[in-house]
């Protein structure tokens, strides 16, 4: 008996409209600091298997294609939080710690033609562990830098940026127009990073610049979008939450989106960087340093917010499996209900859940 052909999954999501459109976006902002533009890659750049969940269609790897594009003009800094490695923090889609994590970027990059310029171990307070791998990576050909905590942050701005401050961690050299400061995930001192080569680079007389690329939330969709709840759900455990950025809608009249953290931080960010660079920021909101462009490559709205409100229920199911595995805590199952609640989301919508139960009886 011939088996049926499967049906292929409907896209909503054109790859080479989001390329294109990132790629002059990216252009803009580096024609507009002239020098430098150093760009904070938050989320994976490689294996975004949450990105292709909720835009059907999306290539996990575009955004390792968009470099490609710019590959000429980039250097890569890879930053590692020393903590992180000295707790073996482990990252969850692959099950690896996270300087296991780091190598494998590495690698990762080689395979695409992009190399590695320099790694920094951030948040070093010579941890045994960290000072381990910074010797593995040296033996192996690979510039390593190790930065401290910065003295004064975050409340004295004028100790942060000072040469007590990102200046007395050290300058990481680097020779092309723009600098993509990337990590394994959250809390591995990529801002950071930015911020200390960014004082450096106006002590030496560069006026260089900074931009943030993060494809969740994604801005200029409506706050109540499903793509975006699916961004609270995935985030559950940092307590993520999507919002109206009031600094954007009070300059501009614009509603857009943007999460908590980055809403709350922004009036600090900004102050530092003026203080940097010794002019008026023209980042008016968190929104504004962005450069994110994903919007232009949805094609087909209802494909996406169906597939959302799907990945929005699996991440309900991975939240209680490890709230029972003692790996997040009742607060973070308790707030993912509220997500589900709040969309209207119930555990029989996921396709499988009934055939499932029906195979355990």
């Amino acid at each position: 008996m011939r088996e049926r052909p499967v049906s292929p999954k409907p896209s909503g999501f054109d790859n080479e409209a989001y390329i294109r459109a990132q790629t002059v976006s990216i252009l803009e902002r580096v024609k507009h600091f002239q020098e430098k533009l150093y760009i904070e890659f938050g989320g994976k750049i490689m294996f975004d298997y949450h990105a292709a969940r909720v835009l059907p269609g999306f290539d996990p790897n575009v955004k390792m294609r968009l470099l490609q594009e710019l590959k000429d003009n980039i250097d890569v800094i890879l930053c590692v939080n020393a903590g992180d490695i000295e707790r073996r923090k482990m990252r969850a889609d692959f099950g690896i710690s996270y300087d296991s994590d780091a190598l494998k970027t590495i690698d990762d990059f080689w395979e695409w033609g992009i190399g590695i310029t320099a790694v920094v171990i951030t948040r070093y307070q010579e941890q045994p562990q960290a000072t381990s791998f910074m010797h593995k990576l040296g033996r192996n050909g690979i510039r390593v830098y190790t930065h401290g905590f910065t003295r004064g942050y975050p409340t004295d701005v004028d100790l942060i940026v000072s040469d007590r401050g990102y200046g007395a961690n050290p300058y990481i050299e680097t020779s092309r127009p723009i600098v993509v400061v990337t990590g394994p995930g959250p809390g591995s001192g990529k801002l950071a990073t930015c911020l200390n080569n960014l004082y450096h680079e106006y002590k030496k007389g560069v006026k260089a610049g900074y931009a943030k690329f993060e494809t969740f939330p994604i801005w200029d969709l409506p706050l109540s979008h499903k793509v975006n709840a699916a961004y609270e759900a995935a985030t559950v455990d940092m307590k993520d939450v999507v919002q109206i950025d009031h600094h954007h809608l009070e300059a501009y009249n614009i509603r857009t989106v943007n999460y908590n953290r980055d809403i709350e931080a922004f009036p600090l960010l900004r102050r530092i960087l003026e203080k940097i660079t010794g002019e008026e920021s023209m980042y008016k909101s968190p929104t504004d340093m962005g450069v994110n462009r994903a919007s232009t490559g949805i094609v087909d709205d209802a494909v996406i917010t169906e597939a959302s409100h799907q990945e929005i229920i699996r991440r309900y199911f991975r939240c209680a499996v490890e709230y029972a595995m003692g790996l997040v805590d009742r607060e973070a199952v308790d707030r993912m209900e509220l997500i589900m609640k709040k969309e209207n989301a119930t555990e029989e919508d996921r396709v499988v859940v009934m055939p499932a139960r029906q195979a355990a009886l």
